[in-house]
Formats: C-alpha cells, sequence, structure tokens
C-alpha cells in the first residue's frame, strides 16, 4: 500500500524529532511505499538536509513552518464574507467557556458538559475545513490570517457572552500575539498537497505527532476520504502546556492558545480512524481531551536492542561492573533533577562511603543547559570536597562529569556498564528512553515515578516519589547492598525490555495497524479499461495485502501506482520482481 508519512520538525530532516523511529519504521515496511509530507520548523533545520532516505520513499514535499512570505492573493468581496464567517466561527469556538460538570444529563444519556464540548468541537470543526475550502478554492490564505479583519474577529469572540474569563481581559498585544500564532499553525491548510496527485492518492496517512502534523491528515481524510492514523510518543497538547507554564506571557493569551491547540486536538482524536499512543501516560491524556478509547491502540516506541546485546548479555550482577559505582544517564537540563540526585548521594555515602556517581550526558541546547551544569558542578564541588585516601595521595571527587566518547565512556553501552545500579531522577518525563537502554544492559534501576516509568519498569526496578532525595538514597542502597538481587532484576530487566521495546515489535504492531485500517477503509478508486467502461473487480482486496497475491498490476506513468479520484486505466502485467 501507499503510505503517506506527516511529520512536523522530524524525520527526514537530520535534526529531526522521532528522526529514528520514522527512519526505522520505513526501512521496516519496506514492501509498502511512502510519500513523505515534512514541515521544517527553522531555516537551519532545512539547512542540515535530510538523512539518507530509503528506495521505498517515492516522494518528499516540504513546507516551512517557520515563515510563511505573503502569497499575494486578494480576496473578492464573496471570498472576504466567507473567510469573515468561517474564522469568525473559529474563533468563537476557541474562546468559547467550558460548561461546569454539573453532572445533569442531556436527552441522549451524556452529561450536558459533554453535549456542550460536542457542539464546540463540531463549530470548530466545520470552521476549519470551511478555511481549508476557502483556501483550495481561492487560494492562500497567509494575508488573510494576518489581516486586521481577523483580529478584530478574535476581540469579538472574546468579549462574547459566555466567553474565557481570562480572554475577556485580552488587550491588543494579546490579540495580535494569538492571531499570529493562529496563522502559523494553520499554514498547512494554504498547502497544495491534497490533490489527487498528493495527499489525495495515499491509501492511509500516519501523522507522526498530533496538532500541525496531523493537519494535513485531517485535510486530506475531509477532501479525499484518506484515512488518518496519528501516533502520539509525545502528547503534543501536553508539551504546548509545558512550554507556555514557562514563557512569558499573559494569562489572555495562555488561556487562548491552550484553547486553540486543546480545540485543534479534540479534532484530530476525532477524526482519525486509530490513535497509537506510545505508553499509557500518553493515553491517559489523549482520553482526557477527548480520544475515544475504541480508537486507542498503544503500541510502545522501538528501540534498537543490538547495540547494547554485549553488555546485557555478559551481565551477570556484580561481576560486570563496578559493584560500589551508580550511573545516571541523559541530557542534563532541570527537568532530570541532577540537585535531588546529588543531595541523594550525600546520602548514600553516609552508608556506602566508598561508592561513586557517574553522570554521563551533555548539557541542553542553549545558555540555560550549560548554566544548569554549571550549577551542578559547583554543588558537586561543595557537598563532596576531593579526598583523598592518604597524606601523599592525590584528592579526588567522588562524583564525575562525563560525556559520551570520552576515554572513560567510549559508547553510550560501556556508560550503562561502568555502575551497578542505573539511577533515574527525573521529576518530568515522558517515555523514559535511558531506562529502557539501562533495560537492554541489564542493569537494575532506580527512578522516579513520573511519565510512564512505572509502566516501562513494570515491577523490575525500584521506583520512588520525585523530589525525594532521602528516599531515592534509600532505594540506592538497598540495591548497593545486595548483589543478588540487583542481578535477579537486571535479568528480568532485560527480558522485559526485549519483549515490549524493541524495533521488530513496533514495526510488526504499525504493519497490522495498517492492514486494519485499509481493511475497514471504502475503495475510493475507480478502474477503468480501455474504452472507458468500469471494470468490476478491478481492485480487488488482495492488494492491501502486501506480498505477489495478483499478477496484474496497475501502471501510472512508468512505475505501479494507485490513483484516487481519477479514473485509473488497466495495463498490462508488470515482469516479475517490479511492483509495489
Amino acid at each position: 500500500m501507499r503510505i503517506g508519512l506527516l511529520t512536523e520538525g522530524g524525520y527526514p530532516y537530520v535534526s529531526g524529532d522521532a528522526r529514528l523511529w520514522c527512519d526505522r519504521l520505513v526501512r521496516g515496511l519496506e514492501q509498502h511505499e511512502f510519500d513523505i509530507y515534512a514541515l521544517s520548523r527553522s531555516e537551519r533545520q532545512e539547512d542540515e538536509g535530510w538523512i539518507q532516505l530509503p528506495p521505498q520513499v517515492s516522494r518528499v514535499r516540504t513546507a516551512p513552518l517557520w515563515m510563511a512570505e505573503d502569497d499575494g492573493v486578494v480576496h473578492g468581496r464573496r471570498a472576504r464574507r466567507r473567510f469573515a464567517e468561517c474564522f469568525g466561527e473559529l474563533a468563537a469556538a476557541v474562546c468559547a467557556a467550558p460548561a461546569v460538570l454539573d453532572g445533569s444529563e442531556a436527552s441522549d444519556g451524556v452529561t450536558a458538559s459533554e453535549a456542550s464540548r460536542g457542539v464546540v468541537a463540531d463549530r470548530f470543526g466545520n470552521a476549519l475545513y470551511g478555511l481549508a475550502e476557502l483556501a483550495r478554492d481561492e487560494g492562500g490564505l497567509v494575508g488573510a490570517l494576518r489581516s486586521e479583519g481577523a483580529v478584530r474577529a478574535l476581540e469579538r469572540a472574546c468579549r462574547a457572552p459566555g466567553a474565557l474569563r481570562a480572554a475577556r481581559t485580552a488587550r491588543v498585544p494579546d490579540l495580535l500575539s494569538v492571531a499570529a500564532h493562529i496563522e502559523r499553525a494553520l499554514r498547512p491548510l494554504s498547502l497544495d498537497w491534497y490533490e489527487d496527485d498528493g495527499l489525495g492518492s495515499v491509501d492511509l496517512c500516519h501523522a507522526t505527532a498530533g496538532g500541525e502534523a496531523a493537519l494535513p491528515g485531517l485535510l486530506a481524510l475531509h477532501f479525499a476520504g484518506v484515512p488518518l492514523l496519528v501516533t502520539e510518543y509525545g502528547v503534543q497538547l501536553r508539551a504546548h502546556y509545558l512550554a507556555s507554564s514557562a514563557a512569558e506571557e499573559s494569562s489572555a493569551v495562555r488561556a487562548l492558545l491552550a484553547a486553540f491547540h486543546g480545540a485543534l486536538a479534540a479534532e484530530v482524536y476525532r477524526r482519525a480512524a486509530l490513535i497509537t499512543p506510545g505508553n499509557t501516560h500518553a493515553r491517559r491524556w489523549q482520553e482526557r481531551c477527548g480520544a475515544d478509547r475504541a480508537k486507542l491502540r498503544t503500541v510502545y516506541p522501538g528501540m534498537e536492542a543490538a547495540r547494547f546485546a554485549e553488555v546485557g548479555e555478559r551481565a551477570d550482577g556484580s561481576g560486570c561492573a563496578d559493584p560500589d559505582t551508580l550511573v545516571w544517564v541523559g541530557r542534563i537540563e532541570p527537568a532530570k533533577d541532577l540537585i535531588s540526585l546529588l543531595h541523594c548521594f550525600a546520602e548514600v555515602r553516609k552508608e556506602a562511603p566508598k561508592t561513586r556517581l557517574r553522570i554521563v550526558g551533555a548539557p541542553a541546547d542553549g545558555p540555560e543547559g550549560a548554566l544548569y551544569l554549571a550549577h551542578c558542578k559547583a554543588l558537586a564541588a561543595q557537598l563532596f570536597p576531593d579526598e583523598a585516601e592518604g597524606v601523599h595521595a592525590v584528592g579526588d571527587n567522588p562524583v564525575s562529569f562525563e560525556e559520551i566518547g570520552g576515554p572513560e565512556v567510549p559508547s553510550l553501552a560501556e556508560a550503562y556498564a561502568s555502575g551497578s545500579v542505573v539511577v533515574l531522577s527525573s521529576v518530568v518525563e515522558g517515555f523514559p528512553i535511558s531506562l529502557v537502554e539501562a533495560m537492554f544492559c541489564g542493569r537494575a534501576t532506580v527512578s522516579t515515578d513520573v511519565g510512564a516509568v512505572v509502566e516501562v519498569i513494570g515491577g523490575t526496578g525500584l521506583v520512588v516519589p520525585p523530589r525525594n532525595p532521602r528516599a531515592l538514597a534509600e532505594a540506592c542502597v538497598a540495591l548497593l547492598r545486595d548483589p543478588e538481587r540487583r542481578a535477579r532484576l537486571g535479568a528480568a530487566a532485560r527480558a522485559r525490555a526485549l519483549e515490549l521495546f524493541t524495533v521488530e515489535q513496533n514495526i510488526t504492531a504499525f504493519h497490522g495497524i495498517y492492514l486494519e485500517i485499509v481493511s475497514r477503509s471504502p475503495v475510493r478508486r475507480l478502474v477503468v479499461d480501455d474504452a472507458g467502461d468500469p471494470l468490476p473487480f478491478g481492485v480487488p482486496a488482495e492488494v492491501h495485502v502486501p506480498g505477489r497475491w495478483t499478477e496484474a498490476r496497475l501502471m501510472v506513468t512508468g512505475r505501479p501506482r494507485w490513483a484516487a479520484g481519477a479514473p485509473v486505466r488497466a495495463t498490462a502485467p508488470l515482469p516479475a520482481g517490479e511492483g509495489a
């Protein structure tokens, strides 16, 4: 089948999010054909280029989200009226206050609040598709979304009865900020991706994230009936909430942008054929945002286990590493809470004075990451002055800060192999990749109870509350003193990781999901003969199953290709070995 892979700031760019996962998925499903539709986040990302793509990628189309020049489209009176109506409805849906959860019942058995949310969702969706149809009929909407009319429509919605309380306080700078953000998010509406030779010709749209990445899939579904699959390993709405809480914006701006992204997420979840969260933590977020439980399929991220095989297979308890060393691996940033880890290690040293702590990782990008690393090093120097065993020995700090590739830590696997216990001290975490890597290496782990940690560990490690250095220290000491327990937990952790978190299980899961969605989707293609007459059963059900199930194939522009919308004429069979 032919898959339209939708990304935002990700694959196929070298610095893209989820680049490795997407590349493994495409290469693992070599029996399918992939068209990539990518939205880029910055000029730097585009300048860095793409990774090397496999042969099953037949087309790549890109568009920037970081800039949009005025397309020069001048709308006539009728088009301006259509825009005012549609954008006014969208703004009204965004500004509509959520109903109070009073538990009253509507006539169909749902609560009044649920009925109200349904009305708002319908209003938002109808307005969104109305804008998309206007863009298709009249040209791009860049100028219209930047116009004074759009700001005024947003202001009227904020001042209307029943609007969000915070929205009523919005001032002109707030409205301009919100309008600019909405214009950026809706730039996919103005793209020319939705014709019969674009997303309209694929069998399935697979959005690798929610939000803007899934918006082209919504439009392909609206215009051409292409089913949409949405995968979220990090819920976009949650990421927006975390980013907005740290931004210096007014309460009105934060409320309006949260409402807009919430409405967009709800529309994506409502129209998607299936939704695949990466863990139960993400699944709960999606359910709270309106996702139907019947559409949810949890698919864990696939990780390369082979790079950790040597370390994992030789793990046999305390004999495989320094039994007095704790290891932390990750990106150094405030969310990882290394401050608590250092205070925890101070407690550990009281019980086990010979213990060492190796912190392996690079600081997060930007000045904040470097500043946080410097703060951690200063705290380590304060808590643990350089120690020496005698008057003639050189002092040494029991805490070391290292990076992958150095002489002491040549590879990521060796970083995990250097200690007997791996520690995760985060206060915010989605899917804990470093924890899974430690499990592949057969290491016992001590983690904080955040994000999907408990789900990933599954009883093969110790879990303590976040921001509790004493509890973290007690768990570490318990494992340091019990090598047999470390060995048992490490072996169980490796077995669990190999069962649930490998690339192979991820690819197998998506292969089945693709077939499930396509098998339930109506055939949108009309196959005709040379005389223009329809061919009954011209597109048999077997074409959706990988393999050489039929001798005859269809040829379009010299390549095996299914066409959507326009009729396709039957041609001679392809030679053996060719075809999708």
